[in-house]
């Protein structure tokens, strides 16, 4: 048994009228099911990206390890000797 990553299904007869199958959905992905078995994912504009992924600067990432040191440092001194 496959775990399916959307609670929102459809058939494939239902595919027969998309825009129908779009709006009950809100703006999430739809698993798109034959024969009770998903067959393929149907994404709404809405559910994907929105603009590209960019990676962090520099300066974000050593903000952000400046901000958990204080929560890291035991751990951090725990495996020194390790």
């Amino acid at each position: 048994m496959k775990r399916l990553h959307t609670n929102q299904i459809c058939t494939m007869t239902e595919l027969r009228e998309p825009q129908k199958v779009l709006d009950r959905a809100g703006g999430k992905p739809v698993a798109i099911m034959k024969n009770s078995r998903c067959v393929g994912y149907l994404v709404p504009e809405e559910g994907s990206l929105q603009g590209e992924p960019r990676y962090a600067t520099m300066d974000e990432v050593m903000a952000a390890v400046e901000a958990t040191r204080e929560q890291a440092q035991p751990v951090l001194e725990y495996l020194k000797d390790k």
